[in-house]
């Protein structure tokens, strides 16, 4: 039960903050351009991430054989995690500036105001691929973490339920807090989120 409780908290928050700067990108396109765009550019990138994401968990991970494969998702955890862990460490401590779904969007919005844009009724391409990069960048890292916790055998729906809660939640709550994305406590979460991979990481290596 404990097991079970972790991977779906960690599943959870890590697609919780990959998704709020994924949404902080949408959302930049979205009020600055069309709407129609930065959908159409979030689309396009969440079918490329549902076809990692089968690729990974239904082939390569699969195929891998248990010892084995809790090795590699302990390595690939301690990777993520380590590295978010440390990140978050040296922003707490002042030496890194702090991670902001608002700069996200603050950029995002520079970004654009050098393409003019098009005339309705013709593609926003400029509006359409920053969507896209945002979404495809952060959701690549949300499939790699969710298919390596999901892909530990029994950790499958804890993961899978985690990471869909926060989807709604996350999406949802970005919506309604679109104008205080800076109030949102990322760097802190990012720590929090750091240390149960790493734990998690540690725990696979030891097993495999």
């Amino acid at each position: 039960m404990t097991h079970d409780l972790l991977a779906a908290l960690t599943a959870a928050l890590a697609v919780s903050v990959e998704l709020i700067e994924a949404l902080a990108i949408v959302l930049a396109v979205g009020i600055s351009r069309r709407w129609s765009d930065a959908l159409a550019g979030a689309g396009a990138a969440v079918v490329v991430c549902a076809a990692a994401a089968a690729l990974l968990g239904g082939g390569i991970l699969a195929a891998i054989p248990i010892d084995s494969l809790r090795f590699v998702i302990g390595t690939l955890l301690l990777l993520f995690g380590l590295e978010w862990l440390r990140k978050g460490t040296l922003r707490l401590a002042g030496i890194r500036a702090r991670s902001s779904a608002q700069d996200e969007y603050d950029e995002t919005i520079e970004d654009l105001e050098d393409d003019p844009l098009p005339p309705e009724g013709e593609a926003d391409w400029a509006g359409r691929a920053i969507a896209f990069k945002g979404v495809l960048l952060e959701g690549i890292e949300i499939v790699l973490i969710v298919s390596v916790i999901a892909s530990q055998p029994g950790s499958a729906a804890p993961a899978l339920i985690g990471a869909g809660v926060a989807f709604v939640v996350t999406i949802g709550f970005g919506l309604a807090l679109r104008g205080h994305l800076a109030q949102l406590p990322e760097t802190e979460v990012k720590w929090g989120v750091g240390a149960l991979l790493s734990s998690f990481g540690v725990f696979f290596c030891g097993e495999g």
